[in-house]
């Protein structure tokens, strides 16, 4: 099965959501991601996986799914830094 996304890489802070999709940088304000991310603990929001497909995103200890698309579709693209 081919997938529809390639996370390569997430991270979480108290104030955002990393992801690299498809070889881009994206930052995502949790308050942009769903109420339910928003009012969950940083502990919660750092246990994410990414499904099989490459579809979406699961956070399996709030038993919350999002598709990566609309997600990353009005995020902030992270530009690479230059020296």
């Amino acid at each position: 099965m081919s997938r529809k996304h390639d996370v390569s890489s997430i991270r979480t802070d108290r104030a955002y959501l990393y992801l690299t999709v498809d070889g881009k940088r994206y930052r995502i304000p949790w308050g942009d991601c769903s109420p339910r991310l928003v009012q969950a603990s940083y502990l919660e929001r750092r246990r994410v996986e990414v499904s099989p497909s490459g579809y979406g995103l699961r956070w399996p200890l709030i038993d919350e799914d999002l598709a990566i698309e609309p997600l990353i579709a009005g995020a902030e693209e992270i530009l690479a830094e230059t020296a």
